[in-house]
């Protein structure tokens, strides 16, 4: 009776109408089975046929292949670290071989040259300065020697004339002659070693002249390199810089990075994209994709997964891991440009014939899936076997058949519902007996793209999705 106090107005009706045909006790046969049938609200028909695991991802072309657009190369050696673009062609010119594609800020590097060039003529000077030094000191040491010969030449003739002189006399002859013998001798030691001092002083002053030369070609050199030209014809793609911002007017490159823009060669493109790190244990290299331009919807493109980074990154401005997936397209087409936004659709698991259902029709009691089957105006929970799931849909192994029919979402009331198990997977408490809380299952709720599920809630994957 009380089932038919909770009935609403048409049920009264269909139950007087009962009354009248069967009497009471149809009445009340028909009462018991209205719980069952309250559960029909969305249905869906289990379905046999195509399935997939899609991760769907976005991401932006580029060529494989491209000539890189390059400032100085050798600017470390000019000491011009920090270099500023000062134009640049606006992207996508089309130049041809050795076209200006952008000029440097020369304030720098006209700074530096002028440093340089002062240095230069500052060791110049020591260069000229040390030869007149060498020159003065060794004429005035020849000269000294020249003097000494002399003196030398006197001590002899003394000597020779102290022959026949007392013997103390010609001592001391003897005696000066060996003294301006040995003093010259001297000198000529001490002029070989002021010759070697002078070319020694001469080579240092020298050395840093040519230093000097040297650096001061280099900085000519890195400033005639200001005016950036192409190496070669097509069209000019702007590098990013680890930001993700573009280099244009304005910005900086150095001698480790210095990169100003791109030459690509269009004939073949991939893709880049980054995938969250829930999805990236799915993608491995060779899955196909399903390429998608922003620019021209209509246009599908195929290709194929070429690479998957082992290691996640944090992109600017967000704050989860992704992981970067190169997508090589098949299809050469002259519209693809760097820089495009390109949908991916990848597919890591398909099946030809797999047994489906919508993924909210499976509920998940003390980690067990069921699914609630109506059959008329019966609905029994049935306990099911799952295996791949995708983002709407739940492949079922075990425990319905194509064109069974099942609830998306469970019943108002679970009470009195016979529940059918699968064979050997043992025996559970009857929905309804004992724990009232057990009694109606909590229906799945898949989480949304990205988000991990909540502790306490049902799970939406009822099996471990197969890795393609």
């Amino acid at each position: 009776m009380a089932a038919l106090l909770r009935a609403p107005g048409r049920r009264w009706m269909a139950l007087a109408a009962a009354l009248a045909v069967v009497g009471v006790p149809g009445a009340w046969l028909l009462a018991r089975e209205a719980p069952a049938a309250e559960g029909g609200g969305l249905t869906a028909k289990v379905k046999k046929g195509q399935f997939a695991v899609v991760v769907n991802t976005t991401g932006e072309l580029r060529a494989v292949k491209f000539v890189q657009v390059q400032g100085p190369t050798n600017a470390a050696q000019a000491d011009a670290y920090q270099m500023k673009i000062s134009t640049i062609v606006p992207e996508g010119t089309v130049v041809k071989e050795g076209d200006m594609v952008a000029e440097l800020d020369r304030g720098s590097i006209a700074a530096k040259r002028a440093e340089v060039f002062l240095a230069l003529q500052k060791a110049e000077a020591q260069l000229e300065q040390a030869q007149l030094d060498s020159t003065l000191n060794l004429s005035k040491a020849r000269e000294e020697m020249r003097t000494m010969e002399l003196t030398l030449e006197e001590k002899r003739i003394a000597r020779d004339q102290a022959k026949f002189e007392a013997p103390s006399v010609k001592r001391q002859a003897e005696i000066d002659h060996e003294k301006a013998e040995r003093a010259l001798a001297q000198a000529k030691i001490d002029y070989k070693t002021k010759t070697e001092q002078a070319q020694a002083k001469m080579r240092e002053v020298g050395s840093d002249v040519q230093r000097q030369r040297n650096k001061l070609t280099v900085v000519d050199q890195v400033m005639g390199e200001f005016t950036i030209k192409a190496p070669a014809p097509g069209m000019v793609i702007y590098v990013k810089e680890w930001n993700g911002r573009k280099k244009t007017a304005g910005s900086q490159i150095n001698p480790w990075d210095p990169t100003v823009a791109t030459l690509p060669d269009l004939s073949k493109m991939e893709t880049i994209s980054y995938v969250n790190e829930i999805d990236v244990r799915k993608i491995s290299v060779g899955h196909k994709v399903l390429v998608t331009l922003d620019a021209d919807p209509t246009k599908k493109l195929t290709g194929t997964v070429t690479q998957v980074a082992n290691v996640g990154e944090q992109r600017p401005n967000s704050d989860a891991k992704v992981f970067e997936v190169r997508i090589l397209v098949a299809e050469a087409d002259t519209t693809l440009r760097p820089g495009m936004t390109a949908g991916a659709a990848i597919e890591t698991y398909s099946v030809k014939e797999a047994t489906s259902i919508p993924l909210e029709a499976v509920v998940s009691e003390n980690d067990v899936p069921y699914v609630y089957r109506r059959t008329g105006s019966t609905v029994k929970r049935v306990e099911v076997a799952t295996g791949a799931m995708n983002d709407d849909e739940v492949v079922i192994t075990k425990g319905l058949e194509a064109g069974d029919e099942v609830l998306i979402s469970p019943p108002a009331s679970t009470e009195g519902i016979e529940t059918i198990r699968l064979p050997g997977s043992g025996d559970v408490p009857k929905a309804g007996a004992g724990d009232t809380a057990r009694s109606v299952p909590a229906p799945v709720v898949p989480p949304a793209k990205g988000e991990q599920p909540a502790k306490g809630r049902p799970q939406s994957r009822p099996a471990a999705e197969p890795r393609g």
